[in-house]
């Protein structure tokens, strides 16, 4: 039995089945788990959670003297007053409310989104570490990462996807996995995919480097290029992913097949089955184009990552033999053809990084000017909406920062 009780009723040996508030709140990576020291109940009340539900049969219930709680039963998946009650029924707290709320600027969302990618960071790191340790993963933390990233993305897309393009070597992995996940979100949106599609293929962009947690460290994180031996180990680590997926049996069609199929290309000569055009299925499809993006923007040990906007012209390239066309296309609207981070010369000679895009044109986002390549000095910053009427600037091509001396582009960006 769930009984919604007030966070400072917690006493040791109760099963904390649920916290009240946004995850991205919670002090905790996972929320369901036996309260076996006095220090996670403060861990709890300190964090200004006010309400959490415990399951009774899984541990201690509220004592007579903690006050009343409410009993609560499961109902297609919400969870209500039992049938004795006459309250109103209570819904699990969730963010699909959020999602309705209308896209925001790129100022309101950017601080809101650092601390989903820094929360997300976290949850993952230790969901890799359970892998490692023999566990099986949560699903429902996992189903809660996606929540808050997904609810960032529909306020505003350009905000977390940068963010999580900016990585250490230390912390590449978790933040691909967070990455990917935000990117699939977004492209789901492009292609018309419905919630449910949604919320699976952000959980199979969270998930699809799993096997990663079982490759060998000194290989995965080896500064410099694989051995034809390292690589054959690495190209293990779909498979492994898949297995682990599948043996706990958590998790449905769409992560099994993305985790399994992100690194094969629709003309052949991927891994791990050489698959080609229609025997791949659009959801891994969709994970190879996110997969790649992020992996060319970010720096890693043995090379600096490509700036945006060049990734999307090499990608361009690369895509009739490696992507899926109609995939392709909707991801470059999805990011932009000169994405969040990107340097771009004007027709007026200045540069400037790109902030935002535009819901008019992909060719007219908001740019914040920095550079005057005609007197090659820094400006005074200057933002630009290309889209409003009025403007007469426009963007002519991308730049590459280093060949104007041009340092920490990705501070840039950010209001």
């Amino acid at each position: 039995m769930l009984k919604k009780i007030a966070a400072d009723q917690l006493a040791v040996g109760m099963y904390l089945h649920k916290l009240g508030g946004s995850w991205i709140n919670h002090p905790f990576w996972r929320s369901s788990f036996v309260i076996s020291t006095k220090d996670e109940i403060r861990q709890v009340v300190d964090s200004g959670i006010a309400e959490v539900w415990i399951d009774t049969e899984k541990g201690k219930d509220v004592s007579p003297t903690g006050g009343a709680a409410e009993d609560l039963e499961i109902v297609d998946d919400f969870e209500v007053p039992a049938a004795s009650s006459a309250a109103e029924p209570i819904q699990l707290p969730t963010q699909n409310e959020v999602r309705h709320a209308g896209r925001v600027t790129m100022q309101d969302e950017v601080r809101r989104a650092a601390k989903i990618c820094d929360s997300s960071k976290k949850a993952v790191r230790s969901m890799f570490e359970e892998v490692r340790m023999g566990k099986a993963i949560s699903v429902e933390v996992a189903g809660e990462v996606v929540e808050e990233i997904s609810s960032s993305v529909v306020r505003n897309p350009g905000a977390l996807i940068s963010l999580a393009r900016l990585k250490t070597a230390d912390d590449y992995t978790y933040m691909h996995s967070v990455a990917v996940c935000a990117l699939m979100v977004a492209l789901t949106r492009q292609l018309g995919l419905n919630e449910e599609q949604t919320r699976e293929a952000g959980l199979a962009g969270l998930l699809h480097d799993l096997g990663k947690a079982v490759m060998p460290t000194a290989v995965l994180n080896k500064p410099g290029k694989l051995t034809d031996e390292e690589f054959s180990v690495i190209k293990q680590h779909p498979v492994e992913g898949h297995r682990m997926l599948l043996e706990g049996g958590a998790v449905g069609e769409i992560p099994l097949d993305v985790c399994l199929h992100h690194h094969e290309k629709v003309g052949g000569g991927g891994y791990p089955h050489g698959l080609k055009g229609d025997q791949i299925g659009l959801y891994a499809k969709m994970g190879a184009v996110c997969d790649v993006y992020d992996a060319i923007t970010s720096n890693r040990p043995y090379k600096a990552g490509w700036e945006p906007a060049e990734s999307i012209a090499r990608m361009t390239e690369w895509s009739k033999g490696h992507f899926d066309e109609r995939v392709f296309q909707a991801f470059v609207r999805s990011i932009g053809i000169y994405p969040v981070g990107s340097l771009v010369r004007l027709a007026s000679g200045r540069l400037g990084v790109v902030m935002e895009q535009s819901e008019k044109s992909l060719l007219m986002p908001k740019v914040k000017t920095i550079f005057s390549t005609k007197s090659k000095t820094f400006l005074p910053p200057e933002i630009l909406d290309l889209s409003r009427g009025g403007n007469i600037d426009q963007i002519v091509g991308r730049e590459d920062a280093a060949k104007w001396g041009i340092r920490n582009l990705e501070q840039l960006w950010a209001p």
